[in-house]
């Protein structure tokens, strides 16, 4: 039976040597190639095509810009993130960037075999103490995404959002986009509407919680 064949890219020396020499160990597993940077990663990936990519997340470069590019590259490989990083937005970002698995360092190598043989077999996964957490921020960050597809604005009523979230006042706003009070007022009832909630505090609250206070503020909210 062929090995699955394993890229690693740790910034780490010793740890790398280290890892090696254990997936080496393995009769089914093969490293064929190793490096220490995002750069090193997406060369290592075009140059071996391996079945996996094993990445550490917190080293130089671009890290989940390459797990991206690895993942829609239509080659076989599976980007596997094996990093001490616990942070669940994190894990989310390496997960929606592409990867198929994360793996917590101090793992055993027990662990680290069963997670690179399930991504190889088209499975996922996450390390079973991290899991929950992952699974439940996941479900947060589709309920927001959910929302906010919900939430999209006409251009104006995107530039009544965006002054709002400056502070100014409704008199404000008229001034500077020309328009009565009265139309601000029924922009903000629109906007209102459309989030679901009763005030202008609302507002403002909701467009936090939503992640749309970035959006509102200049750089890109949907326009329908």
């Amino acid at each position: 039976m062929k090995p699955i064949e394993i890229c690693l890219a740790d910034d780490h020396p010793v740890l790398l040597l280290g890892i090696v020499s254990l997936l080496n160990s393995e009769p089914n597993l093969r490293v064929v190639g190793t490096g220490g940077d995002a750069s090193s990663a997406l060369a290592l990936s075009k140059k071996h095509t391996p079945d996996i990519m094993l990445m550490d997340l917190n080293m130089p470069g671009d890290v989940l810009n390459t797990i991206k590019q690895i993942s829609t590259s239509g080659a076989k490989t599976k980007v596997l993130a094996f990093t001490a990083v616990t942070g669940v937005d994190y894990a989310i970002a390496a997960l929606e960037a592409g990867a198929a698995g994360y793996v917590l360092k101090g793992s055993s190598i027990t662990d680290l075999k069963e997670a690179i043989e399930q991504v190889h077999g088209g499975e996922s996964y996450i390390s079973p103490s991290f899991a929950s957490k992952v699974v439940s921020g996941l479900r947060s960050a589709s309920l927001r995404r959910t929302a906010r597809e919900a939430c999209r604005f006409s251009v104006r009523e995107e530039q009544v959002l965006r002054l709002l979230l400056q502070g100014q006042t409704n008199k404000e706003i008229a001034d500077v986009l020309a328009i009565s009070d009265k139309t601000v007022k029924h922009y903000m009832t629109v906007i209102m509407q459309k989030m679901n909630v009763r005030n202008r505090i609302e507002v403002v609250l909701a467009a936090q919680e939503l992640g749309l206070a970035d959006t509102a503020t200049g750089h890109g909210t949907g326009v329908a």
